[in-house]
């Protein structure tokens, strides 16, 4: 795990893409999350600490806390996948908030989390829904609700300094499709995305030295309009030849783990409207 600060008064806590893997069978861990490379976030101001998903595991999480050295700690999930809330029960003394659906479908999730590879288990399922304003300390922050990635996914803006905590609403180099049948849905709120106009986009999921420096530009909003669109149109040309563009334009950065996820992509849109997209990175 490593402790990043892309900006004053937000912490990144990064983890992956260095090859070393927990379970020698496939599983959700090393073959998404580890490997393509994971940060959640924190805002601190002050005592007080807004923990933005809760990574990968609960020693993780647990660490994570150890960082803050805030007395008063709020947790809100960006959505459903696993590797956004395995680390819930660290937290498990702190109000934990998240949108309504992604309450709801958590809630339907937590026998087939605890089946998993590793194991969630106990699954602290959110005490609250997410409000449209929280404060933290002097940090003004909006959760806006977006349907990229994941139908129900929560994003936080920092309207004053025009920063947006993105989970997986964008991703460096190549997002991973988990709902095939929305990609129209998810490239209309790509243009609303875009809107905000954001100065500096913190991902869950890209390079960390990327992050640690700041962050990215609104390109990586449009590198992921130009892949999104690529997969709608039946383009099977290697990722690297769709991207050409955005990675000329330093938009986002190469990383070979992608090319798999590419190919599972192509074949989620081949199997469009089939397939349930709970599983999600």
């Amino acid at each position: 795990m490593r402790r990043l600060t892309p900006a004053p008064g937000i912490l990144a806590f990064y983890d992956g893409r260095e090859g070393a893997r927990e379970y020698e069978e496939p599983n959700w861990l090393d073959d998404g999350a580890l490997m393509l490379g994971i940060a959640s976030y924190a805002i601190v101001d002050g005592d007080e600490a807004l923990v933005y998903d809760t990574h990968l595991s609960v020693d993780r999480a647990r660490w994570i806390r150890e960082q803050l050295g805030a007395a008063k700690i709020t947790v809100v999930l960006s959505h459903r996948h696993a590797d956004h809330v395995a680390g819930t029960e660290a937290f498990a003394d702190c109000e934990v908030l998240a949108g309504a659906q992604t309450a709801r479908l958590l809630g339907e999730q937590r026998e087939s989390f605890g089946a998993a590879t590793p194991p969630i288990e106990p699954l602290v399922l959110p005490t609250g829904e997410v409000p449209p304003a929280l404060q933290v300390g002097s940090i003004a922050v909006q959760a806006l609700p977006f349907d990229i990635h994941a139908s129900d996914h929560t994003l936080l803006w920092l309207p004053e300094r025009r920063i947006l905590l993105a989970a997986d609403a964008v991703e460096d180099p190549v997002t991973v499709v988990a709902e095939p049948d929305r990609i129209e849905a998810h490239l209309r709120e790509l243009d609303r995305l875009e809107a905000l106009d954001p100065e500096r986009i913190l991902p869950a999921h890209g390079d960390p030295d990327v992050i640690a420096a700041g962050g990215y530009d609104v390109g990586i909003i449009e590198a992921m309009r130009v892949y999104l669109t690529a997969l709608l149109a039946g383009d099977r040309r290697p990722v690297r030849e769709i991207l050409e563009g955005p990675l000329r334009h330093g938009w986002i950065h190469w990383y070979p783990a992608y090319e798999a996820v590419h190919e599972m992509n192509l074949e989620s849109v081949a199997r469009r409207g089939t397939s349930s997209g709970d599983g999600g990175n």
